[in-house]
């Protein structure tokens, strides 16, 4: 027997715009195949993006850093590209910033560069309300 979670603490943050984020990378990664690059992956989200009437900005600086976020969509979710051999630490604290940076709460974090695609979601972390330990 399978139970699912009932749990009514937990919550998904715009979890039908981000699931539909999901179906579309999933699609440009079959059509591209693991060893495009990462313009392809974002002209071809672009294209579809476009098509489902969605409103995004792509390639957006973020402040004054000169750091750039491939996609925000619907100012609502950041959608950070990679396609390479894997995803480290140092991808995950750049949407992190790029999140505290625009105050979003969702990136999705999505390496077309594997076999099977995984998209991630972060979270940003709220920083006004951590505690600090002395």
């Amino acid at each position: 027997m399978i139970r699912m979670n009932t749990n009514t603490n937990t919550r998904l943050i715009f979890p039908e715009l981000s699931y539909v984020l999901t179906g579309f990378c999933f699609t440009v990664h079959n059509e591209i195949s693991p060893y495009g690059r990462e313009k392809q992956y974002g002209d071809a989200i672009e294209k579809i993006l476009r098509e489902a009437g969605i409103s995004f900005a792509r390639e957006l600086r973020i402040g004054d850093s000169g750091n750039i976020a491939d996609f925000i969509i619907d100012d609502k979710i950041i959608l950070e590209l990679k396609a390479k051999r894997i995803i480290t630490k140092e991808d995950y604290y750049q949407l992190q910033r790029y999140l505290q940076k625009t105050g979003l709460k969702l990136g999705l974090l999505v390496n077309f560069r594997n076999k099977y695609i995984k998209p991630v979601r972060v979270l940003r972390i709220d920083t006004e309300n951590k505690t600090k330990f002395l």
